[in-house]
């Protein structure tokens, strides 16, 4: 049995947050470097939000997303690897679904690798559906992506 973690601290992502999300992202096969995290933080604005989970005022998992038009899209969701399956990024996944719906999105989007087993079944948890295969999508290895979606609100309906 897993133990939970505490209540998370979400927060929005600030600059002195990189060495430690640096930390996490070098755990995956193709890791964002820090000039890329930068670019997000510099174009902070209305279709964008970066938040990070805290621990202590210890980075432990974030998520980066865009708004666009009505919808939100995840672009990045990584998570401490020794506090994976403890709900961190459920937290973070719940918290962006929620700002998102505060500001009128109806539905939010993501791209997962298709051997990423772990994250497909916290999406799927969380209501995501797949939707379609974006075939080589990964430039690393050239692995396919699942594309996946979630209604935010009851009146959208599927594609």
């Amino acid at each position: 049995m897993s133990v939970r973690c505490e209540k998370l601290d979400i927060r929005p992502m600030e600059h002195r947050h990189l060495d430690q999300v640096l930390a996490i992202e070098r755990d995956f096969a193709a890791p964002w470097t820090r000039e890329m995290f930068l670019q997000e933080l510099r174009q902070r604005w209305e279709a964008s939000e970066s938040l990070v989970a805290l621990r202590a005022e210890t980075v432990i998992g974030y998520v980066l997303c865009w708004f666009v038009a009505d919808e939100i899209h995840i672009v990045n969701l990584a998570v401490y690897a020794q506090l994976r399956r403890r709900g961190v990024g459920r937290g973070l996944m719940e918290e962006v679904c929620e700002r998102a719906r505060a500001r009128g999105m109806a539905i939010a989007t993501l791209e997962v690798r298709c051997g990423n087993e772990a994250a497909i079944g916290l999406y799927e948890s969380l209501g995501f559906k797949q939707i379609a295969i974006r075939k080589s999508y990964y430039a690393d290895n050239g692995e396919d992506a699942i594309v996946m979606l979630k209604p935010l609100v009851p009146e959208t309906s599927w594609p």
